[in-house]
């Protein structure tokens, strides 16, 4: 797993965006001996590829069951999908409490139309991430902001176990989700200042050290 470690304000919606190609790189292009440019690849094929979770994801009014198949349009309508889908971002259990399941309509535009809590939610867009089953990288934004400190536990851990085959890239501010990566790099004003693996990082001492003990600090 690989997590980028941000501070507020430090341009880490570039990142996201240009994984998911819906932004175009900035700047001259790469040199060919570092990388391709995303210019030259097929759009649509390394979206394919591509999983990602934005934190101001959409809430949909449409099903529960449309609101997960958004994640990708070729299987908007697969039943079998969604459910995969949903099992791996740990919205199944709460799905199967609703009326009508996958079918229960959510939005107040609809007399009938269910609303969703925070977290709910939040394993509604970790879901979409999932619709992609070729997908090679997973992007996610702040994907579990919205849930307590069990329910985050809980859905990193699960995702772990699916992550394996697959790179990652987590941003997020909570250290405890963070500590977790195999690499991790600090943003600060749109550039790294510190790269490693947690261990690595304490033993610098620098920003992410002092960052984390900070927050450990409010959990004593």
């Amino acid at each position: 797993m690989s997590t980028r470690g941000t501070r507020s304000g430090s341009s880490r919606w570039s990142i996201p965006t240009t994984a998911a190609r819906s932004t175009t790189a900035a700047g001259a292009p790469c040199s060919r001996k570092c990388a391709p440019d995303l210019r030259d690849w097929d759009q649509v094929s390394l979206r394919e590829r591509i999983g990602v979770i934005f934190q101001d994801f959409a809430r949909y009014q449409m099903l529960v069951g449309e609101n997960v198949g958004a994640g990708d349009e070729r299987f908007f309508e697969d039943e079998e999908r969604w459910r995969a889908a949903a099992v791996k971002g740990r919205a199944s259990e709460f799905i199967e409490t609703l009326p009508s399941g996958y079918r229960t309509q959510l939005g107040k535009w609809f007399r009938d139309g269910r609303e969703l809590s925070g977290g709910q939610w939040q394993k509604i867009a970790l879901s979409r991430a999932f619709m992609r089953t070729r997908a090679d990288i997973l992007v996610l934004d702040e994907p579990t902001a919205a849930m307590d400190a069990q329910a985050e536990a809980e859905v990193f851990e699960h995702f772990r176990q699916l992550a394996r085959e697959r790179i990652t890239i987590l941003i997020s501010h909570r250290f405890s989700t963070v500590r977790m990566a195999d690499q991790i790099a600090v943003l600060a004003r749109g550039r790294i200042i510190e790269h490693g693996s947690h261990e690595e990082l304490m033993k610098l001492n620098g920003r992410y050290a002092q960052l984390f003990t900070l927050q450990a600090r409010g959990y004593r």
